[in-house]
């Protein structure tokens, strides 16, 4: 059936309850992985891209994109997002906010501990460390992102976690629920999960079948090797072993190759020489994958709590990622290394990925890696060897679940160099051990994408037409629950927050609605111990509670210590008591230029004090800039580090009504005395009547600007006609 909610409005907050509305009769309206569509040259602005894809009907561009006419060129490769919230309710809106930025692969982490459970979650639990899968959270989720794909105008894949016990009733699940994509690898319940190596497998050959019946594409957890390993750039040669292992077992159970993608993360980071470490890996990855789709991640295991040295590590990854090509390019956010993904951080990291993209646009055209330069090429084959060096000692000793119990995997040594630190599991142990029942030589199972041996009669189209159809074929069987649990549940939780809604109320935060979580910023000169302590007594005394330094930086062991400290304000602000101020409004050229001409107007203007700085000064005046001269007005610039003095005596001189001062360096508040000497001069030689005095710099805003003497004050992305406009107006008012 097709779902009768209404779009999407830009301007307003998504309905969280009207998704709820319904939801037992609510289908998807589509399954399967889709990609982008790339557009060969593509022209946009005055730019011709080389590697973009179709645009969204509606997106926020990056910041510098004013610049440019607000162009959003989005990259040829599909970008991910992951969301951690725990609460449904809550990633649903930062699914908007990422998709609005260019996200169309939304990987919702799962909740802690899951992997163990034997059968399918009902009802919206909240999650530790990730989301609850259940059925009622993958359908409230799948048809918010309808609309929200709506909205955009580009179809965007939902993703989970096929793995644990339940991994074929989850796979089930999800293809009954429209998931579009999902990690699925028998080695990560074995290595990560210590789940029974043989229960596994077994489990992941059903999985495997159902993923590739509904077009579900696979995503392996090979990377989770470099993630636990202490020596992460030596697993490269068991890295790919493990992609080998499960490519090979996912087509021999059925699974088409162009569903099959690898997860490949850089196994290093800087202060290591990481592009020249990762590049032969990255390269030997794809000479013996090329069938297989790329999906590029992070790497998280040397990541810190420090926002900076995370997207450093993530744009180096994404040169690597450019030049020698992913399909899926994952993005990490930049708190990975708190554990803490809050909204604008999955935001940043969506964007870290755009920008870097798009600025690397034809980067392979010009650039060209070497393969015949001699390190490069003895590292590649050297790294090819060690691979198959692995994968034959391993088969030489029993196989892969011998192998498992010798911990041959996740050891800190380059193999065959070994360090005996691996993860070993035993073959007989682990969650979910002894659970294999043998099928009798009759088993029948009437239902479509079934694995092994199904002794079905004769002459059936489907399987399930014994039964009358399955889920799979009959979505009118797809069962439904509701909340299970009276008081963790998705309603309970929307009822907490609901007078913040019903109002309008605004409380800051970062993870889940009104959470009231803020993060602030502050230098503290002291060593990093006593900078700790005193931040959290700093944030008490801010009337912050739950407080917490969630980094810590030193920039000298003497002169002090950078600190990011979070805390509650458990403060809400009704907008109905704000004053907010008018958006100033904008003359048409041809009132601005009729005024001026009429009046013959005249401007001074000048960087004043000792500031060198005069692009933005510029481009308030020029022509070129569609500034002020654009109108006719008639300007005399002074140049830079002009004293105020001069600036005021050349208004006098020249007759100018007009006096325009900028002000970028601001230590001292020296852009507060510039605009008080210049309206103290301008009063003692009697002509602040006369004049209109403005001033402009990055930390000017028109209320300080005005308490300190000014007309008017104007800061960044300000533009020649707001100038024009508030002179027009201003003269008008005052019968200049």
């Amino acid at each position: 059936m097709s779902d009768m909610l209404p779009p999407l409005d830009p301007c307003t907050k998504i309905d969280i309850q009207s998704l709820l509305d319904g939801l037992a009769d609510y289908r998807p309206r589509r399954h399967g992985w889709t990609w982008r569509k790339a557009v060969p040259a593509q022209k946009m602005y005055e730019f011709t891209y080389h590697e973009t894809s179709e645009l969204l009907k509606q997106s926020v561009p990056l910041p510098a994109a004013h610049y440019f006419d607000n162009i959003d060129p989005q990259p040829d490769c599909v970008v991910t997002t992951e969301i951690a919230s725990g609460r449904p309710e809550d990633d649903i809106r930062r699914m908007r906010m990422a998709a609005w930025h260019g996200a169309d692969h939304i990987m919702v982490i799962r909740t802690a501990g899951q992997s163990h459970i034997d059968g399918l979650l009902e009802g919206t639990p909240e999650g530790v460390g990730g989301i609850a899968v259940t059925r009622k959270q993958c359908r409230l989720t799948r048809r918010a992102l309808d609309l929200i794909e709506d909205e955009v105008g580009r179809p965007i894949n939902y993703h989970s976690y096929v793995s644990g016990v339940a991994g074929p009733e989850i796979a089930v699940m999800f293809a009954e629920e429209g998931v579009n994509g999902a990690h699925q690898d028998p080695q990560y319940n074995v290595l990560y999960r210590n789940i029974n190596m043989y229960r596994s497998f077994v489990d992941a050959a059903v999985a495997k079948r159902v993923m590739a019946r509904s077009g579900i594409l696979q995503i392996d957890g090979a990377h989770n090797a470099n993630a636990t390993a202490v020596r992460a750039w030596k697993v490269m040669p068991e890295l790919l072993v493990q992609h080998a292992i499960n490519c090979a077992y996912s087509v021999a159970v059925g699974m088409p190759k162009e569903q099959i993608a690898l997860s490949t993360v850089p196994p290093d980071a800087a202060p290591a020489p990481c592009m020249r470490m990762d590049m032969p890996y990255a390269i030997a990855l794809r000479d013996l994958f090329g069938e297989y789709k790329m999906r590029a991640q992070q790497n998280t295991r040397y990541m810190e709590a420090d926002s900076r040295e995370a997207t450093v590590s993530h744009v180096l990854n994404l040169v690597i990622s450019r030049l020698t090509s992913a399909d899926i390019q994952s993005t990490i956010t930049p708190d990975e290394g708190r554990n803490v993904p809050w909204h604008y951080n999955n935001i940043a990291a969506v964007n870290t990925a755009k920008q870097s993209m798009v600025g690397m646009d034809g980067l392979r055209e010009i650039v060209k890696i070497d393969r015949e330069n001699p390190e490069l090429k003895t590292r590649v084959r050297e790294l090819k060897e060690r691979a198959v060096l692995f994968l034959e000692a391993m088969i030489a000793d029993g196989g892969y679940f011998a192998g498992v119990e010798d911990a041959y995997f996740v050891d800190s040594g380059e193999y065959p160099e070994t360090n005996d630190d691996g993860i070993a599991r035993s073959s007989d142990g682990g969650v979910a051990e002894g659970t294999i029942v043998p099928r009798a030589d009759d088993y029948m199972a009437p239902v479509c994408d079934h694995f092994g041996d199904n002794h079905l009669p004769e002459g059936l189209e489907h399987p399930c037409d014994l039964i009358g159809g399955c889920t799979m074929c009959d979505d009118s069987k797809v069962p439904f629950t509701d909340e299970l649990d009276p008081e963790d549940n998705v309603n309970a939780r929307l009822a907490a927050t609901a007078e913040m809604r019903v109002h309008g109320l605004i409380k800051p935060e970062v993870e889940w609605a009104g959470d009231g979580i803020v993060a602030v910023t502050m230098f503290l000169p002291v060593s990093d111990r006593i900078a700790e302590a005193a931040a959290l007594e700093l944030g008490r005394s801010m009337n912050l509670t739950d407080c917490e330094v969630i980094n810590k930086q030193v920039m000298h062991p003497a002169e002090g210590t950078l600190i990011e400290l979070k805390g509650r304000l458990d403060i809400a602000i009704d907008p109905k008591t704000l004053t907010i101020p008018e958006i100033p409004e904008v003359l048409t050229d041809e009132e601005i230029r009729d005024f001026v001409h009429e009046r013959g107007l005249k401007a001074v203007a000048a960087t004043v004090g000792q500031d060198e700085h005069s692009v933005g000064m510029r481009e308030i005046i020029d022509i070129k800039h569609g500034g002020l001269e654009k109108w006719g007005l008639d300007v005399t610039y002074l140049g830079t580090s002009v004293p105020v003095e001069k600036v005021l005596d050349a208004a006098i001189e020249h007759a100018a009504s007009i006096v325009l001062i900028s002000t970028i360096i601001t230590h001292g508040d020296m852009h507060r005395r510039n605009m008080e000497k210049l309206a103290d001069l301008a009063a003692e030689k009697g002509v602040r009547d006369k004049l209109i005095l403005i001033a402009g710099g990055t930390q000017v805003t028109d209320e300080l600007a005005c308490g300190w003497g000014m007309d008017a004050g104007f800061g960044r992305k300000t533009h020649g006609i707001d100038v024009a406009s508030f002179v027009v107006k201003t003269m008008r008012e005052r019968g200049m």
